[in-house]
């Protein structure tokens, strides 16, 4: 065996101390839009006390197109909907607006690796196009993750289609899921005048 086949002492991070300084702690996010300089803040007060080096890795789901067709079509009330002509697909530019999605996603990530990196962390991320919590579940295998953060839009019909990303999760990974309300602070979501804060 050469020097390079050696293993590490810290390829076993799981058995390392996560107060000696040595080796990481990885934390994957699920987040739904950009981190706010606030939300980041509190992410990484959530680590303070740790001395490894604690890195986020961030997976933002990319918006899909055809769902924010149906969105836009969803905000008309039920008598619009049966007034108004039907809509012509060929009218909408699909592959202009999955662009658009896009570079909106990928715009967001930026945005939120900057958030954590302005908040004193280390961050990397990716935009997928996978399940949310399927593509949550192949990276915190692939990086070994201690723990999985999911943070979701405040608004109460969007916690209502995505609360179960964190159900699931629990189901699937072997790593505590903290879920977590953008844009409220712990005292908010700890006391019940947020929407609140959960976690395993």
């Amino acid at each position: 065996m050469s020097d390079t086949d050696t293993p590490h002492d810290d390829d076993s991070i799981h058995d390392d101390s996560i107060h000696d300084g040595v080796g990481t702690y990885d934390v994957v996010l699920l987040v739904e839009q950009a981190l706010s300089p606030a939300d980041a803040a509190q992410v990484r007060s959530l680590h303070a006390e740790i001395e490894d080096q604690v890195v986020y890795h961030v997976l933002l789901p990319l918006e899909d197109a055809a769902a924010r067709i149906e969105a836009s079509m969803g905000t008309l009330g039920a008598g619009d909907l049966m007034a108004a002509p039907a809509l012509a697909m060929n009218d909408v530019d699909i592959e202009a607006l999955r662009k658009d999605c896009e570079d909106t996603s990928n715009a967001e990530l930026r945005q939120t690796i900057a958030a954590i990196t302005a908040a004193g962390g280390q961050a990397r991320g990716a935009v997928t196009s996978e399940p949310p919590v399927d593509a949550l579940a192949a990276l915190v295998g692939a990086v070994d993750a201690r723990e999985a953060i999911i943070l979701t839009r405040p608004h109460v019909v969007a916690e209502f289609f995505h609360v179960d990303w964190t159900s699931r999760a629990r189901r699937k990974l072997g790593v505590p899921v903290l879920h977590l309300i953008e844009h409220e602070n712990f005292d908010e979501q700890v006391s019940g005048q947020g929407e609140g804060v959960s976690g395993l």
